[in-house]
């Protein structure tokens, strides 16, 4: 398979068997999830798909980008840049946008993961336009706090959640990446919210998922990471300064309590770290540098050259360094390698490292990236268990017997995300590092403008009915 420093520098005609293996694995599992879809007031998914108590009907996050059907429209949407949607596909995007469109008039969860800012990505990937509903929506909703949850998180609490999967700054970012009339108000809405909500230490500025929160998950989905990143590109986009500040200073206090050594960035899970079962570090998009990497990328956006005297392209690179030295995606040992998926697991870190290759100016830099991209996609591979319907993952919980997890069917947690990883993949060996990117909100900074597909103007496919 594609290793670090055989692939050249693209397009990589002596990598097509690889990236044929990827496209392949890629469209088994799209076809294994695509057959999960039911029908119910619209289409829905199985969360999880086991000879056991299969899901009589549909569940409350059923619309959701998490575990949902809003997380189809990125697959769909990189099928597209390989290949021409089937009528069937074409007909269940159409299912997609015309029951998120309706449902999102009266849906009261704000979320990027869970809510109308998912909407808001599901809806602008299929059918641009179509996702002004759920943004005035979101318009509608807010509050000089940012917005309520209906997710239940623990501790309850009667503030409005920041994070960036269930919060706050997923939405500020989705309105920055959507754009349209009631996007502005929105993003500095939620801006102002967060701004609020900011704890000062003495390192600088920090977040937990609700103000004054004891425990700290300081890293990119429920922290200081996620948090400041989503400052830092809605003040680039509104000519925020205070934002941006904000923003560095958020930066400033993980630098303080996380470990830069061995050449990489690191910080811990939890601030404090108390549960002894868990490992202190981890490498993924959500708890690791993969997903934290991307603040440093997004303080370059918004014009910030340093952080506490640090390059900020530096400590993305650190960010990187701990992941290729972590030993990632073997199974060290465990609780240490235990998912494939895309929030936390090796889809997530082989995407995180594709967008880092496509961005980077080096060539060398660039191939070892991308080499690495391949490594995790490899375990993929090895890993996927095939039947006629296709081919799926089983992830594993130490902490549990039998340890081995029944096969899920999500973006974030299941076979549709892995799926868009390796068809993505298999498209950048085939085309070379230039190869079209279908951004998304919470990532289309960490590659060059050119090569985004989606902010911006986009004609509606004529699939989609206009409204």
């Amino acid at each position: 398979m594609c290793r670090a420093g055989w692939c050249g520098r693209g397009p990589y005609p002596d990598r097509v068997t690889e990236g044929e293996v990827y496209r392949e694995l890629g469209e088994a599992a799209w076809a294994w999830v695509a057959g999960q879809v039911r029908g119910d007031d619209g289409p829905w998914l199985p969360t999880v798909v086991s000879g056991e108590e299969q899901a009589a009907g549909p569940g409350a996050d059923r619309d959701s980008l998490y575990a949902g059907i809003a997380g189809l429209a990125p697959v769909l949407a990189e099928i597209g840049q390989c290949r021409a949607l089937t009528a069937a596909e074409q007909a269940l995007a159409a299912g997609i946008v015309a029951r998120l469109s309706a449902a999102a008039v009266t849906r009261v969860e704000p979320s990027l993961y869970d809510g109308l800012a998912g909407d808001v990505t599901a809806l602008k990937l299929l059918a641009p336009g179509r996702e002004r509903v759920a943004l005035a929506r979101l318009a509608e909703l807010m509050i000089p706090e940012g917005w309520p949850s209906t997710l239940g998180i623990e501790p309850e609490s009667a503030a409005p959640v920041t994070d960036l999967v269930c919060g706050t700054a997923g939405v500020v970012l989705a309105a920055v990446w959507a754009g349209g009339e009631d996007a502005a108000g929105v993003a500095a809405g939620g801006g102002e919210a967060l701004l609020r909500a900011a704890d000062r230490a003495e390192s600088g500025l920090d977040w937990g998922m609700r103000p004054g929160s004891r425990s700290r998950y300081p890293n990119y989905s429920h922290g200081t990471a996620g948090i400041a990143t989503a400052l830092a590109i809605a003040g680039a986009a509104l000519g925020r300064a205070d934002f941006v500040a904000a923003a560095r200073d958020g930066a400033r206090h993980l630098l303080a309590v996380g470990r830069m050594d061995d050449d990489g960035f690191i910080v811990p899970i939890a601030v404090p770290h108390s549960r002894q079962d868990m490992e202190p570090v981890t490498y993924t998009w959500c708890h690791g540098p993969a997903g934290t990497s991307q603040l440093f990328a997004a303080l370059a956006h918004a014009g910030v050259d340093q952080v506490a005297g640090y390059e900020v392209a530096r400590l993305r690179q650190l960010c990187l360094n701990s992941i290729l030295a972590s030993g990632v995606p073997r199974r060290l040992r465990p609780g240490f390698w235990d998912n494939d998926g895309r929030c936390c697991g090796t889809a997530g870190v082989g995407e995180v490292l594709l967008d880092a290759a496509q961005d980077c100016p080096d060539p060398d830099q660039a191939d070892r990236l991308l080499g690495a991209a391949c490594t995790m996609a490899d375990a993929l591979v090895e890993r996927a268990i095939r039947s006629p319907a296709g081919a799926w993952w089983r992830f594993t919980e130490h902490r549990q017997d039998p340890p081995l997890l029944p096969p899920e069917t999500s973006w974030m947690q299941g076979a549709a995300g892995i799926a868009a990883f390796l068809l993505r993949l298999a498209r950048v060996l085939h085309d070379g590092l230039a190869a079209p990117v279908v951004d998304r909100p919470d990532e289309w900074w960490v590659v060059p403008a050119r090569l985004r597909t989606v902010r911006g103007a986009q004609a509606s496919p004529d699939w989609v009915t206009p409204q």
